[in-house]
């Protein structure tokens, strides 16, 4: 990169040199709110916003830049980092400026692997400007995959990869914050698409219930009602080894109960949710928890984010209340709902597609997690 290089950079591009871990300074012009909402691993930031789009000529004065590091100046869309490249450019600094901003950022993505004991291994793919976490799950040759939240290419490439045939696709439940890919994933592949049994979704589907077993390559999975996020929620459960929780449990909270819901419904939902939290957390204190969503920035550190039962039941305040105490204490956390939730349920339930950008909907941080 050079002073003299085009001064857009698309987010693929800075995703890779961050996949390859080269010397990059990531400068986040927004504003404080903005990036408490979400930010790019690892960036620096200086609330310049008004500044810059007052035209103030000064307005990256006393940033500490480290020398000779490239720079990707970061904003909302792509407009005001524009600003802000041009004026490092002036001063013989290689800037460019994140083209679209953190609202195409949310598409960015980066992966981590395990394998089980077992044999069977995880992929888990991240929307790093998102939150949402994806599954592979391969197992002599064969793979499922659960929530997928990425453009199913990728999942069709990493299989190819190594060698997997992707012949199942899970989705937890009727997601609110984001549109699901899994039914694009299952109809290029081939594979069976998989919900819990519900009577939302229009498209079709084979459906599973309280106990059903895949077998996949020498691996199975294990479906298990836990409802209370949404009415058909439901975990996932890999060679009584690794759990796919959805928006069940996280690694730091739980899921929220009251999407597309009145307040009667949010209650019930309540309570339905404790009861599988207690379902879940009965299980073997060595299982695997891996979650459907993250509220933090996802680092390109490879590292799974994922955690023993023993630790998350250790780290969630919520497990440790009795019913009436969690359902008071939830009702009374709940976060401002995902932007546009009801738009992409519907899209969900209906297995559509929207025309035009899915960015449009989907962009800014997850709310599905109390905690």
């Amino acid at each position: 990169m050079s002073p003299s290089s085009p001064i857009d950079i698309s987010v693929d591009d800075v995703r890779a040199m961050l996949e390859r871990h080269e010397p990059v300074t990531l400068l986040d012009v927004r504003e404080a709110a903005d990036r408490a909402e979400w930010s790019i691993p690892g960036s620096l930031h200086a609330d310049r916003y008004q500044a810059l789009r007052a035209g103030d000529r000064a307005a990256l004065d006393g940033i500490d830049l480290p020398e000779g590091i490239p720079v990707v100046t970061v904003c909302g869309r792509g407009v005001t980092s524009l600003i802000a490249a041009t004026l490092l450019r002036e001063r013989g600094i290689a800037a460019r400026s994140l083209e679209g901003g953190m609202h195409a950022w949310s598409l960015a993505w980066n992966a981590a692997e395990r394998v089980l004991p077992g044999g069977a291994t995880i992929v888990q793919l991240r929307r790093t400007g998102k939150g949402c976490l994806s599954y592979l799950i391969g197992s002599d040759g064969e793979a499922v995959a659960i929530d997928v939240a990425l453009d199913p290419a990728v999942f069709v490439e990493i299989a190819a990869e190594r060698g997997w045939t992707i012949t199942h696709v899970f989705d937890t439940h009727v997601h609110a914050d984001h549109l699901s890919r899994s039914r694009l994933l299952a109809e290029a592949t081939g594979a069976t698409m998989h919900l819990p049994a519900n009577d939302r979704v229009s498209y079709p589907f084979v459906p599973l219930h309280d106990g059903d077993v895949i077998a996949f390559g020498t691996a199975q999975i294990k479906a298990i009602d836990t409802p209370g996020h949404t009415g058909e929620s439901m975990s996932y459960l890999v060679d009584d080894q690794a759990l796919f929780t959805g928006d069940t449990l996280f690694l730091a909270g739980v899921g929220r109960p009251d999407l597309e819901a009145s307040a009667a419904e949010a209650r019930l939902r309540a309570n339905r949710l404790w009861a599988s939290l207690q379902r879940l957390t009965a299980l073997p204190p060595e299982t695997l928890v891996l979650p459907g969503h993250t509220s933090m920035p996802v680092a390109f550190d490879g590292e799974l984010i994922a955690a023993p039962l023993r630790e998350v039941v250790a780290q969630v305040s919520a497990l440790q209340r009795n019913q009436d105490s969690f359902v008071a204490w939830i009702l009374a956390q709940l976060p401002p709902p995902p932007p546009n939730h009801a738009v992409i349920v519907a899209l969900n339930e209906a297995g559509d597609w929207p025309a035009g950008d899915p960015v449009e909907l989907e962009a800014g941080a997850n709310r599905c997690a109390v905690g």
